[in-house]
């Protein structure tokens, strides 16, 4: 599925389904040692993907900013290798774009999300763009608009109180 984030159009499906995780790593021609993002509304959407964390990181990301935010953080040791291209974290955020929100919202958990491009090229920031490439493959997508962040989220290490993007 194609959806607007906080700055392009993303790409996500169920996270815990294999063929859909692998169809979604073809799609874009992303090797299968990238690990992926999921996006949730909430943070009980994230609770079964990562380990119990202390309070004053779950504060850190519950923090809303205005800049998105994606985190690294220890993966619970049940998260298949396709969303941590087995390296012990994964990547989650918090979503702020109204719709991604909604979409976490219905569905009643986190999604994968990653920019709407093939590898490499740049992302997606409208649904035309993201239909004219995508559609002929069954991806469906969600008309409305990207959020006004200019760049991708910044990515940080609470743990390390590292920013790595």
């Amino acid at each position: 599925m194609g959806y607007p984030t906080e700055a392009v159009f993303g790409l996500g499906c169920d996270p815990l389904n294999a063929k859909a995780v692998a169809l979604l790593q073809a799609l874009k021609g992303r090797s299968s040692d990238k690990g992926f993002i999921l996006i949730a509304s909430e943070f009980a959407q994230i609770k079964p993907y990562i380990k119990v964390l202390d309070d004053s990181v779950v504060a850190k990301i519950l923090a809303i900013t205005h800049e998105p935010t994606t985190w690294i953080l220890p993966a619970n040791e049940a998260v298949p290798t396709w969303l941590t291209a087995d390296d012990k974290t994964i990547a989650i955020r918090l979503v702020q774009h109204g719709l991604a929100k909604e979409l976490c919202d219905l569905a009643g958990m986190a999604i994968t999300s990653t920019s709407a491009n093939v590898s490499g090229s740049v992302p997606f920031k409208t649904a035309y763009q993201t239909r004219l490439k995508f559609s002929a493959k069954g991806v469906y997508t969600i008309s409305g608009r990207v959020g006004k962040s200019s760049k991708p989220s910044r990515i940080i290490d609470p743990l390390l109180n590292k920013k790595l993007r």
